[in-house]
């Protein structure tokens, strides 16, 4: 199944988009996609309902992001090799992140708004997992089953932050905006192995990441398993699992957004979203 919210920020309602390409409001059931309503039992539930007795919502209806009131966010670093070489940065030897502030999060389609002081904001095209059932201390062998689907994402820093003001990562990558993801969230049953998708991101039509899921260190169930040794999981986070090569700050000289630019990263299978780049004071 593939998961959306629909509706005004803050707002928003559980959906469903259907084979037919056409999202039904799904909201008489359940309320919202949250941590609370993501798990197998439920979707398992939504599953046997016919999809096509669920009303149409409109085509131009505002896509929220795909999970609602979520915990934490956590952003994975250096996960692809050449990734790290670009930074000019060892390849970790286990799993590096960072928590992020919730109040990034941003749909798949609103703006980006450039922070206050920021003159550095980077790309970073990204496998999203969205956690459907908490745990800590999870075995890598059990760790899939703790997942419930799989989005698009797009980790936006803002370099200056993040590399120049005492080197602290989440100072930048937490801006409100930085964070949209989406379109939807596709449930791990359609995704046999998220190991092994296609992605990239276009940026003001270019492409300038083109990479697969597969060149990561680590698997997504190693990720998943690790962090847990340090932290406990709860349903509805969130984990922005690390880009492949073709940021901005890697290439000679450093390329960064500018107001009117346009990010759209996309995933094998898991679909494509579109940021348009703006100014604080927009």
């Amino acid at each position: 199944m593939k998961l959306v919210r629909f509706g005004d920020t803050g707002t928003e309602r559980a959906g469903i988009l259907g084979t037919d390409n056409i999202i039904r409001d799904v909201s008489s059931i359940v309320g919202d996609w949250t941590g609370a309503t993501i798990s197998d039992d439920i979707l398992s539930k939504m599953r046997s309902e016919p999809l096509e007795d669920f009303p149409a919502i409109d085509e131009s209806t505002r896509l929220g992001p795909p999970v609602g009131n979520v915990g934490k966010i956590i952003g994975c670093a250096l996960t692809y090799g050449k990734h790290a070489q670009e930074a000019g940065l060892e390849t970790p030897k286990e799993p590096m992140f960072m928590l992020t502030s919730r109040t990034a999060i941003n749909g798949p389609f609103d703006d980006v708004i450039i922070p206050r002081g920021g003159t550095e904001l980077d790309w970073e095209a990204e496998l999203v997992i969205v956690l459907g059932k908490g745990g800590s201390y999870i075995p890598v062998e059990t760790a899939m089953d703790h997942i419930a689907g799989y989005c698009v994402g797009n980790d936006v820093s803002e370099r200056q932050f993040q590399l120049e003001r005492g080197t602290q990562w989440t100072k930048g990558k937490s801006a409100d905006t930085l964070k949209p993801f989406g379109p939807w969230l596709v449930t791990r049953d359609e995704i046999p192995n998220p190991n092994a998708l296609d992605i990239s991101i276009q940026i003001n039509g270019e492409t300038r990441q083109n990479s697969n899921t597969g060149d990561m260190v680590f698997s997504v169930a190693e990720l998943v398993s690790n962090i847990s040794q340090y932290l406990t999981w709860e349903a509805g986070d969130i984990m922005f699992t690390g880009t492949p090569p073709g940021v901005g700050y890697g290439m000679k000289p450093p390329f960064y957004m500018k107001p009117g630019d346009i990010m759209e990263p996309t995933i094998e299978g898991l679909g494509a979203h579109r940021s348009r780049v703006v100014s604080y004071n927009d």
